[in-house]
């Protein structure tokens, strides 16, 4: 029995057995190295709403959008397995955070690395840090406006582990 299911020529789901049902990979075998990944996406907002939060320093009646964010992605982050059933639990050496500020988008993008010494990748603790962190966001600033738009969240990097990935 194999540990994965090949769909087609190309493709082989790991989260399916030969069987096609639902497994956790079995990571027993492997060797842990360390592993990074670097995810991002962003939040834009209508340009009056965004000129607003840059011209307040992000500081709303709530708090301070990036900084509450900055700890929501960390902790997102930390309880991927929580939230995504098939993740590995993992002890995670780093999580970074950062926000910036774009003026010609009339949004913040938000980046987060994610680095482990194990025998799995954090692709996923590196896009639920990006995505919980918009999400933060999003909720610290809806009473500005609903027309508030998370988009183009996408793993940037990874390295580590079988084969390293770069986003074109």
């Amino acid at each position: 029995m194999s540990d994965s299911v090949q769909i087609n020529q190309q493709f082989t789901l790991s989260h399916l057995d030969s069987e096609g049902d639902i497994t956790m990979v079995d990571v027993s075998g492997k060797t842990a190295t360390t592993r990074e990944a670097n995810a991002t996406g962003q939040v834009r907002f209508p340009s009056e709403i965004y000129a607003q939060i840059k011209a307040a320093d992000g500081m709303t009646k709530k708090g301070s959008i990036t900084q509450t964010a900055h700890i929501a992605g960390i902790m997102a982050a930390k309880r991927t397995h929580d939230l995504i059933p098939l993740c590995h639990p993992l002890p995670l050496d780093k999580i970074g955070l950062s926000f910036e500020y774009n003026d010609a988008l009339s949004s913040i993008t938000v980046s987060a690395m994610v680095k482990v010494t194990h025998k799995t990748g954090v692709e996923m603790e590196a896009l639920t840090a990006v995505s919980v962190a918009c999400l933060t966001i999003y909720d610290m600033t809806k009473a500005l406006s609903h027309d508030i738009v998370i988009d183009d969240i996408h793993l940037v990097k990874k390295t580590g582990g079988k084969s390293d990935y770069s986003h074109a």
